[in-house]
């Protein structure tokens, strides 16, 4: 076997060990969470629980000052890691830990200076006992995650993510097994939130010894320094990625900001139980890409581009398939699901669902090209695309959230991402990467949204005519779900070489 089928055959090996490890990981995080979110939520107040999301989000804006290293200092180790050139893997990790601790002081000072204006931020917290306390265990939590995770880079550069989704998932139902003891003995939110930073800081030291188990040379004292002119290309990737990075957090992490100012803190807490079923879903899905991403750095880094196409197509054809079924089976099985674990309290309107699912999927479509184009180390031509992107929809989503609530500013997010992103990505992606025209791409993209719009609008009719208590719709409506949309996307694609080529690599793996 030669040394190029035998990479080929490893990158294939090792995005199928860590995309499986990774969803079945998620799957069991998503049932655990799902429980303890329950418990949660009927042990305690709908304030505590759109608190919980509020804080993530206001957090979430901080790790803007993070700018992208993390993607800069991966790509960075790619061609070093598939060269085994050990020395320069030292000097990114050394500079890699260099910025991280200038992101984690950079962190620690600005959340603090956020705190005199937290009520301006967060709205009404009046329902909540010690607020401001909460906020500084969150904001701690924050700035010790930057301190070890660094380290995770180079296990996951290394096509071994399955490692690192192994440790946090075990962590993980250590974390909610303690939590929800808690909270049905006592209630007392503040301890719940000590048991999750005190369990994610264990977890991380865990896996940064992990990494220094499994490459020892991580532990040797160097003054290891990467050349000048490799230092400014990671300087200008991190400049790009800060510009996507801005994007990223105005998109991601506002939502519950806007909702909290619009439609008032309860319904954060609302939107957070839709979110945790709808993230949760997101997470498995994407594992599958991000277990891809270094199989594609590496593919990138020794070999011609041209063997990208069709490993794209296949990507490609993957996401359509999961994510239309995805969406499809939350507008249908959210509302009895949400019902059913919460409550009618908490339930949001038809056409809330609808826009969130038709999000899902717009999302889910852009993963190939952005595992694609990230893993590939494009990140500056992109660089005003993330800031547009950004821009429109703070704009439209407050316009619209004004006079539409909830629902108003989740249909600024679908606009403008149509407006920027769900053409200018791939268009940048076939000109500069593969060098080709785009328009086979819009045509297979183009059929494959006539293919789901006419198997929505069927499932859909056959969801309707469930009938009988919660329970039986939402079993129901999932048979029917599964099985029908399944069913039709089968007979609509068993021709395609993307189908054969999935059904060949199920086979192999």
């Amino acid at each position: 076997m030669t040394k190029k089928v035998r990479q080929q055959k490893n990158r294939i090996e090792y995005s199928a060990i860590n995309a499986s490890v990774a969803m079945a990981a998620q799957a069991v995080t998503i049932v655990v969470g799902y429980i303890s979110r329950v418990i949660f939520t009927r042990t305690l107040s709908a304030s505590y629980v759109g608190v919980n999301g509020l804080f993530t989000d206001i957090l979430g804006v901080l790790s803007l000052s993070e700018l992208g290293i993390a993607s800069a200092m991966s790509y960075a180790l790619y061609r070093p890691i598939a060269q085994n050139d050990v020395p320069k893997i030292q000097a990114v990790m050394n500079l890699y830990k260099r910025l991280y601790l200038g992101v984690a002081a950079f962190v620690g000072a600005v959340g603090l200076g956020m705190l005199p204006f937290l009520d301006f931020l967060a709205g009404d917290l009046s329902a909540i006992e010690h607020p401001k306390f909460i906020y500084l265990l969150y904001l701690g939590n924050s700035v010790a995650s930057y301190l070890l995770m660094y380290k995770w880079s180079v296990i996951t550069a290394h096509q071994k993510e399955y490692i690192v989704s192994l440790y946090s998932t075990i962590f993980f139902l250590a974390k909610a097994g303690l939590q929800i003891a808690l909270l049905l003995a006592t209630g007392n939110y503040i301890a719940y939130l000590l048991v999750f930073i005190i369990g994610t800081l264990v977890c991380n030291i865990c896996i940064s010894r992990r990494a220094d188990r499994m490459y020892p040379y991580l532990l040797e004292k160097n003054s290891n320094e990467l050349p000048k002119e490799e230092k400014r290309e990671i300087g200008r990737n991190i400049r790009a990625l800060a510009m996507h990075r801005l994007g990223a957090v105005v998109i991601n992490n506002t939502d519950n900001l806007l909702i909290s100012r619009f439609a008032g803190i309860a319904n954060v807490g609302i939107y957070s139980n839709y979110y945790l079923v709808i993230s949760s879903i997101q997470q498995v899905l994407a594992r599958i890409f991000q277990g891809m991403a270094a199989s594609v750095g590496n593919m990138g880094a020794t070999e011609d581009r041209e063997a990208l196409e069709p490993v794209f197509y296949n990507a490609f054809f993957l996401a359509q398939w999961i994510y239309s079924l995805a969406a499809i089976c939350l507008y249908e099985l959210l509302p009895p699901f949400i019902e059913l674990s919460f409550g009618p309290q908490y339930l949001f309107d038809r056409s809330t669902v609808l826009i969130l699912c038709v999000l899902v999927f717009l999302q889910g479509m852009r993963k190939p090209v952005a595992t694609f184009w990230y893993a590939l180390g494009m990140f500056w031509l992109d660089r005003y695309k993330a800031l547009a992107e950004a821009a429109l929809n703070l704009i439209i989503s407050i316009l619209l959230g004004v006079r539409y609530g909830v629902a108003g500013i989740f249909l600024g997010t679908i606009l403008s991402m149509l407006l920027v992103p769900v053409w200018v990505d791939p268009y940048m992606f076939f000109r500069h990467c593969l060098k080709k025209p785009v328009w086979p791409y819009v045509r297979k993209y183009v059929g494959y949204l006539v293919v789901i719009a006419v198997t929505w609008r069927l499932v859909d009719a056959v969801c309707s005519l469930a009938a009988g208590g919660l329970v039986q719709v939402l079993l129901v409506r999932m048979a029917v779900c599964l099985l029908m949309t399944n069913g039709l996307f089968l007979a609509a694609h068993f021709w395609r070489q993307e189908f054969k080529s999935a059904v060949w690599l199920a086979m192999a793996v």
